[in-house]
């Protein structure tokens, strides 16, 4: 790379009367000009990285949808399951705030109680119902990370491979240099012309991938601390659930109130 550039400063500084009397065009031309002259190789490596950005940012907006959907309806959850006064008025309605991770969480310790009590009374075993909120926790937070490897594979691998189309277009130019015979920036400006474009296409692809997969892997953590807490203060509520043994039905329904 140092050699192609001395080389390209060396070019720079050398007359060419047809370069100079060629008029200025804009950019954008200059683009659609380039991406025209562009061989087979460049080409290629443009499609792959087209293809790359369409699915990362696939990827991106569907995280982000599901991200705000879960948002909300946690929300709306705790505010549900503080409120509630037995569990299982949140079990008849935890359907409808089925996008939070919480929800989940919260059915699978739920059922475990019911196979431990028949959902009445104490939890005989709270450490079964700690590796049922463990499991479930671990469930959801992998259903929210899934794709998010290949934000991080597309992030990582888009740079290599703009440049290889980088690589290539230095081979063309010096090849065109040899064709032509003479040092002028015609013979070496299409391969230039068609590094450069690679190197800025994959910088394009892959930043938005970086810093999408690096936000998204921070909510999830922060998702994973969240459903942690939730399941700590589920299982404390179960605790406080204590049974006295010459309690009528009517006060055991009354002391399996979540929240004294």
């Amino acid at each position: 790379m140092i050699h192609f550039f001395v080389v390209l400063a060396f070019f720079l500084f050398q007359t060419d009367a047809d370069s100079a009397a060629a008029p200025a065009t804009n950019n954008g031309s200059a683009i659609v000009e380039m991406l025209q002259n562009s061989g087979p190789i460049a080409i290629g490596v443009l499609a792959i990285l087209l293809i790359a950005s369409l699915w990362s940012w696939a990827i991106i907006l569907g995280k982000l949808g599901s991200f705000r959907r879960a948002d909300t309806q946690s929300k709306r959850f705790l505010r549900a399951f503080r409120k509630a006064n037995r569990l299982q008025e949140i079990a008849t309605v935890s359907e409808q705030f089925k996008p939070s991770p919480l929800v989940n969480v919260f059915d699978e310790v739920y059922e475990s109680y019911r196979r431990q009590t028949g959902g009445y009374g104490p939890p005989r075993n709270i450490t079964a119902l700690e590796r049922a909120a463990q499991t479930a926790a671990s469930e959801s937070l992998t259903m929210m990370e899934g794709r998010l490897t290949w934000l991080a594979t597309i992030g990582a691998i888009s740079p290599f491979v703009g440049l290889f189309g980088t690589i290539m277009g230095i081979v063309d130019a010096f090849h065109g240099l040899g064709t032509a015979g003479a040092a002028t920036l015609r013979a070496v400006a299409p391969g230039v012309s068609e590094a450069l474009i690679t190197t800025a296409a994959g910088l394009v692809v892959a930043v938005p991938a970086v810093i999408a997969y690096n936000q998204f892997t921070s909510r999830c953590r922060a998702y994973a601390a969240r459903m942690d807490d939730f399941a700590r203060e589920l299982l404390n509520s179960m605790e406080e659930v204590s049974v006295m043994p010459n309690q009528d039905p009517i006060e055991r329904e009354a002391v399996r109130g979540l929240h004294k």
